[in-house]
């Protein structure tokens, strides 16, 4: 079987080095595991979890008691009012665009105090598209971070405007060369805009973050946050779908734009998916993990290759996401092709750049996933531009995450040998 696994003895041996340097650091990531396992296990039991609970319903999904314990479940999680966990929303640009309509209206203004939101998600805003914000007459400002950090003064400069009716502040980097933001600076963002503003809604794109941490932004002041269920809370099992948690009026209305005015929430039928969300959720502290330890791995082995990662394998995390920067398009091609080679499903495929719906770059994507562009399992992709920074993520298994890799830096350094 070795013809199928090919990795060369030299990165074999630094892979063993790379592991050896950040195993110290695996006990804290367990800590926070078991804190959130407690969490979910916790949620659980107060909300009686049986199976009767995982059938399901067709059609119009009226009371559907399994969906609507699963949402109770995930504001215990969050520490909120009321949760809309849904497999109607095709993805995390679903989930957040509907999370954002919940809180303005035309004439208002959302003022995005991390920058530009991801790519995606800023056709929601400003995009030339029927049902953008812009076309609906809602106004958008920015506040660019300031040496990689908020710029809590300029925040609460432009937070003061009584326009401004949603805050949005994004957790991860998305296509950015930029930290991730803690818990514990998005609880600052929400402070400082309370001191000036203590009406506009403030919400948090959540992708990549749950579970990193012990708590969640919604525990720190956010209203509401809103993700994928193919990344982190899905545990690698729930095949599709996203959610919003947060303040109850923000989720109805959130609700309202998922289906229609006056239906909301009470529709949605679950079609039989309803055990692989639950058992996906119970899973996901133990799989973000898994992935977290997979980027750590991953950030060690490419800075012994000799290219610029972030975060450094030693730095705290706060969420799945590792970047490399290759500043060229080929080894970041041949990276790819690792990661796919390296992927339980199409892993005789070559990723190539394509257009991909959303973005105004091609993009690479290797993505050889149980589920489709789940980013929960072992993934990278980039834009195609400079200075090509590939964004890798997830692991089902930290041990499948490390072939991987090594299979992602044994593609590399075969090609620069040639």
């Amino acid at each position: 079987m070795s013809e199928y696994i090919k990795i060369s003895p030299e990165i074999r041996a630094l892979g063993r080095e790379a592991e050896r340097e950040i195993r110290p650091y695996f006990e804290r990531l367990e800590e926070i595991c078991d804190r959130n396992t407690e969490k979910v296990l916790a949620a659980f039991a107060k909300n009686r979890v049986s199976d009767n609970l995982f059938a399901g319903t067709t059609g119009y999904g009226y009371d559907d008691y399994g969906r609507d314990t699963l949402d109770k479940i995930y504001a215990d999680i969050f520490g909120t009012e009321a949760a809309l966990v849904r497999i109607g929303f095709v993805n995390g640009t679903h989930a957040l665009s509907c999370a954002m309509f919940s809180a303005v209206k035309t004439g208002d203004t959302v003022l995005s105090v991390t920058g530009p939101a991801y790519d995606t998600l800023q056709n929601t805003i400003t995009g030339d598209y029927c049902g953008s914000m812009k076309s609906y007459g809602i106004g958008y400002r920015q506040v660019d971070l300031k040496d990689g950090e908020p710029d809590l003064p300029a925040i609460k400069a432009a937070a003061a405007d009584e326009n401004i009716k949603l805050v949005f502040i994004q957790r991860s980097r998305g296509y950015g060369v930029r930290k991730t933001l803690s818990v514990e600076e998005i609880g600052e963002i929400c402070k400082t805009v309370r001191e000036v503003n203590t009406t506009a809604a403030i919400m948090v794109d959540n992708c990549y973050g749950e579970f990193t941490e012990e708590i969640e932004p919604t525990q720190v002041g956010a209203d509401i946050i809103a993700g994928s269920l193919i990344k982190n809370p899905g545990g690698g099992l729930a095949p599709t779908g996203g959610y919003i948690a947060g303040r109850a009026d923000l989720v109805e209305n959130a609700s309202y734009k998922l289906t229609a005015p006056g239906i909301g929430g009470e529709c949605g039928c679950t079609m039989g998916q309803n055990r692989l969300l639950y058992q996906g959720l119970f899973m996901a502290p133990h799989v973000t993990m898994q992935a977290v330890k997979t980027a750590m791995f991953c950030a060690k082995v490419m800075e012994k290759l000799g290219y610029e990662v972030s975060p450094k394998a030693e730095e705290t995390r706060y969420d799945i996401i590792q970047t490399i920067a290759f500043g060229a398009p080929d080894p970041l091609r041949r990276f790819c092709e690792g990661i796919q080679a390296g992927a339980p499903v199409d892993s005789y495929v070559t990723p190539e750049p394509w257009a991909m719906p959303g973005y105004d770059d091609q993009v690479i994507m290797a993505a050889g996933a149980f589920v489709q562009g789940a980013s929960i399992e072992l993934s990278a992709d980039a834009p195609m531009r400079e200075p090509y920074v590939c964004y890798m993520q997830g692991g089902l298994t930290y041990e499948s995450g490390k072939l991987g890799i090594l299979l992602a830096a044994d593609k590399i350094t075969k090609a620069k040998a040639q």
